[in-house]
């Protein structure tokens, strides 16, 4: 048991700090979303995802206090990582939509609520953001049908603010 003091004390400061990461990180996307007007859904998915970003990272750290070899660890996680890229490869935009959902949470000049209008040489729309979503960003147009785009196409499209159509 004594030879063990050192990983306990270290695996009892890693639990602290990963404590303290996941309050500090709701607190300052809390803070953030009220600050730019963030529904308290679209703030529950951002703090979901930078929790389990914590928790893996407190688990690997966990895992080499306790002797598991770094390059052991990384053989590990290469392998699966190669399983769930081969089983998600079909959905690779499944994690740009979560990226992409990131990056509107904190970055994009519109929310929900807001009239847009998204500027495409195809089809131009201009709608009402209904929900932002982890995946998904649904608008409903004038004409009230609801247009569901993934993140990542959203975020691309040239989209303008229609502050004088606001509600």
């Amino acid at each position: 048991m004594e030879e063990h003091i050192p990983q306990i004390i270290a695996t009892a400061i890693a639990v602290a700090v990963w404590i303290l990461s996941k309050y500090a990180t709701k607190k300052l996307i809390h803070k953030y979303g009220i600050i730019a007007y963030k529904s308290e859904t679209r703030m529950r998915q951002v703090r979901q995802i930078f929790a389990i970003m914590i928790n893996i990272i407190v688990i690997f750290a966990i895992a080499i206090i306790w002797g598991v070899q770094p390059q052991n660890l990384l053989v590990g996680l290469s392998s699966i990582f190669a399983v769930i890229g081969v089983a998600l490869f079909a959905q690779w935009s499944v994690l740009s939509n979560i990226t992409a959902g990131i990056i509107m949470f904190f970055s994009a000049p519109y929310r929900v609520g807001d009239r847009i209008h998204i500027i495409d040489k195809d089809t131009p729309i201009t709608a009402t953001v209904e929900n932002i979503g982890t995946f998904y960003t649904h608008i409903r147009t004038d004409d009230d049908d609801l247009v569901v785009l993934p993140n990542n196409l959203f975020l691309q499209k040239v989209v303008s603010v229609k502050k004088d159509m606001q509600d």
